[in-house]
């Protein structure tokens, strides 16, 4: 005969053990869903004052956006003004530079127009390489195209420059 008596009173054991166990997890849930439904007043002043500060915070960070947008516009206005000044440039360069390739006519009005717009800014490089010039009269210019290259580097300087104060800054 085997006495199996210990093994049941061993199972009865377990069984109200895990009984008890599941009562008690039950009661605790409900008292936590209790309380969290009926916060004490220095837990609803927390809440509120957390709320407060994520909301106040939201608003910064939208005003702070709005900020660096209307600043990136502004200079992306800024750089579009300059670019037209830069393609005017370069298009009466290429104009002049055009006209001595062909020969043009210094006495002619257009000529003498597309000079005198232009010499202002092509004063600094006059004389600062000899231009090639054939018996017919036609010139290459290199002044003319040194001026170019200078005036391009200028102009992405100035918009390198621009793009800094357009790009949005982030804190970490």
């Amino acid at each position: 005969m085997v006495d199996d008596k210990l093994e049941v009173e061993e199972s009865e054991r377990v069984s109200a053990y895990e009984n008890i166990k599941s009562q008690v997890k039950q009661e605790v849930g409900e008292e936590i869903i209790a309380k969290a439904d009926d916060p004490t007043p220095r837990e609803a002043a927390q809440v509120e004052d957390l709320a407060g500060e994520m909301r106040s915070k939201a608003v910064e960070e939208v005003a702070a956006t709005r900020r660096e947008v209307e600043r990136g516009r502004f200079v992306a206005r800024i750089s579009q003004v300059v670019d037209y000044v830069f393609f005017l440039i370069y298009g009466l360069f290429g104009l002049r530079l055009l006209l001595a390739l062909l020969g043009a006519r210094s006495n002619n009005a257009f000529v003498q127009f597309v000079y005198s717009v232009t010499d202002p800014f092509y004063w600094p490089f006059r004389g600062i390489v000899p231009s090639p010039t054939t018996p017919e009269g036609f010139t290459l210019a290199l002044p003319v195209v040194i001026a170019l290259i200078v005036y391009l580097l200028l102009h992405l300087a100035i918009n390198g420059f621009l793009r800094i104060f357009a790009h949005r800054k982030t804190e970490v």
